[in-house]
């Protein structure tokens, strides 16, 4: 859960790795470093931020035409200057950095004590550099050679980037389970973590694949695989903007991407929902239809916030095509053996495509013979690539750490997912499809409307920045809605919140009620409102501080709230679409107005690729 990038070429490289650093500063940002080939190989870390990492360079020289910058999100040892990348052999003549995690780490640094290395750091990339080292001293072999028969010694994740003073004009990496991508330039080599530090220099780039070393030298890329056979790189072209991942004048990334909501579900729709023809497609649902219809049931594999977009699926799915559903923590996924068979489909949803846990539970699912469908953001991910069929959800980067546009660009497709099936299987008529694709394509506009909260939700924040404790109540579409207002003032204000089904509230939660307790409620106009208003009532009755999200018009629940937001009116199948909106409003004034970090709150990093 670190950022790397990687620099080879005829400019500067420092500028650009630590510009590539800023950018992938969403991935991890506890400390920082960068490594440096120009006759001596040179090694700048600190602890904290690219800034201060900056900081501390300040006016050394740092002319070079190699070089190589980590951002780190602690794994093996604390954060502080030692265990910043990069990391030196014991000889101080070759350097790492390091995304991943090495299992047996602490059986290869024992053996490698015993040889004579010194280890200064607590993590399990140093050890990975002097192994590396070990081999090229014990077999007197090129670099490359080490690294290739380093990889079949380690066992766990990694994207690595290896520089060595020996070989001054050469640059190497290779990946198992963490992203890399290569960009392309005219004799030069731009390597990162994702596409945000390249996008601005060439928009060709080259996905390593699994198990792949990529070796740069003499201004030509070399593609192998672990076995040292040859392997064709396949050049991809970008489709990325480079003002996807600016600020564009908002304080912060994450209100940014909160009010791209409207141009994202409509980049999730576009080609899929073609209103004027009544036409649904999905090229990925086309391809394995008739394991749809025929499927004995759906299990969706997620984490986080995603796992939130699979229970709302969840809803969909058994609503509208009728098919059996379960929704799974993909990191507890793998580990209780689960009943898995041909004919079950495993819906794998991430944002970043590469959530370890969440390819975890792909490969299990793959090797009972599961059809695997993925639903991810990134083009080129591990998760694309990993699974049988699936759908982009062409939300663009999102840089903020918490969840925003990922979640709602998610529900867009799983939505058309269902409404796709459901009308194959016959369990949705042609009328009510086409109620629901009229319906579906209002949604941006509604999303526009409902972000014109956004002055009124800061007031309300203001009352509530300083509790210790939110409860968050939602029934049928909406309890999933209620589960990700409560995580994302979790995750950047750090506010204890917690989200349960309304009617749940009886059976344990109403002992936390009293005049301190501010309780949130999604209370739209729906099937289960009067059931809702109920529950209001209970939380009025203890005292309870109200906050409640209605549908425009409605003048019973007003009555009985403190505070009142209202949204536009749609179908119950789609409000999560709309009814999320202020929560995450909500959520990011409070950690504004508490002075937190939303963009990168702590503890916490944006793509989870180690278990």
């Amino acid at each position: 859960m670190c950022g790397i990038v990687a620099y080879i070429g005829h400019r500067e490289a420092c500028p650009i790795i630590i510009k590539g650093l800023r950018r992938l500063e969403y991935r991890g940002y506890d400390s920082a470093g960068v490594a440096l080939l120009n006759g001596q190989l040179t090694v700048y870390k600190k602890k904290g931020k690219v800034a201060d990492l900056e900081a501390f360079i300040g006016e050394q020289d740092t002319h070079a035409h190699i070089g190589m910058g980590h951002t780190r999100w602690a794994t093996h040892g604390e954060p502080n200057d030692v265990n910043a990348h990069p990391h030196y052999s014991t000889s101080e003549r070759i350097a790492i950095i390091h995304n991943g995690i090495i299992e047996n780490y602490a059986a290869l640094k024992q053996h490698l004590q015993q040889q004579g290395h010194v280890f200064h750091s607590d993590t399990d990339t140093e050890v990975f550099v002097n192994l590396i080292e070990e081999i090229q001293k014990q077999n007197s072999c090129t670099l490359e050679e080490a690294v290739r028969l380093a990889l079949h010694e380690v066992v766990g994740a990694y994207a690595i980037v290896v520089l060595s003073k020996d070989n001054p004009g050469q640059l190497i990496a290779a990946r198992k389970g963490s992203p890399l991508v290569i960009g392309v330039g005219e004799g030069e080599f731009f390597l990162a973590s994702d596409a945000t530090p390249i996008i601005e220099y060439t928009n060709e780039v080259v996905y390593v694949n699994d198990y792949e070393l990529a070796i740069i030298r003499d201004g030509k890329l070399e593609i192998r695989s672990r076995e040292d056979v040859v392997q064709t790189p396949y050049i991809q072209t970008l489709e990325l903007e480079l003002d996807r991942i600016e600020k564009g004048g908002y304080e912060h990334f994450m209100l940014k991407e909160i009010f791209e909501q409207p141009r994202s579900i409509l980049d999730s729709m576009r080609g899929r929902l073609e209103l004027e023809a009544g036409h649904l497609n999905m090229g990925g649902v086309r391809a394995y239809e008739r394991k749809f219809v025929n499927a004995d049931r759906i299990l969706i594999v997620a984490c986080g916030t995603s796992w939130h977009a699979g229970l709302v699926a969840e809803y969909l799915l058994e609503d509208l095509a009728r098919i059996p559903v379960e929704v799974e923590y993909a990191s507890e996924f793998r580990y209780r053996n689960p009943v898995i068979t041909e004919r079950d489909i495993v819906i794998a949803i991430s944002q970043s495509g590469e959530t370890a846990d969440t390819l975890a539970a792909i490969e299990l699912a793959k090797s009972r013979g599961a059809t695997i469908f993925g639903i991810c953001n990134v083009v080129g991910s591990s998760i694309a690539r990993a699974t049988d069929a699936g759908a982009y959800t062409h939300a663009g980067p999102e840089i903020g750490v918490a969840s925003t546009k990922a979640f709602t660009a998610q529900v867009t497709v799983l939505t058309l997912l269902a409404m796709i099936v459901g009308h194959k299987r016959g369990t949705l008529s042609d009328t009510r499809l086409r109620e629901l694709m009229v319906e579906l394509s209002t949604i941006p506009a509604k999303v526009e409307k409902a972000l014109l909260l956004n002055d009124q939700i800061e007031k309300i924040a203001e009352t509530f920045k300083d509790v210790p404790n939110f409860l968050y109540l939602g029934r049928g579409y909406n309890f999933p809605v209620a589960l990700e207002g409560a995580l994302k003032l979790k995750e950047i204000s750090y506010i204890h919140a917690e989200g349960y089904p309304a009617a749940e509230m009886k059976h344990g939660p109403i002992a936390l009620i009293d005049e301190n307790m501010p309780v949130v409620v999604i209370a739209t106009k729906d099937s289960s409102y009067e059931k809702v208003v109920s529950n209001i009532q209970e939380v009025k009755a203890r005292k309870g501080r109200i906050i409640a999200v209605v549908t425009e018009g409605d003048d019973v629940i007003p009555a009985m709230a403190e505070f009142t937001i209202e949204v536009p009116a749609t179908s119950d199948v789609l409000m999560p679409l709309v009814s999320v909106v202020p929560l995450q409003l909500l959520s990011y004034h409070i950690a504004v107005l508490r002075g937190c970090n939303v963009d990168q709150p702590r503890n916490l990093a944006k793509s989870v690729t180690v278990e």
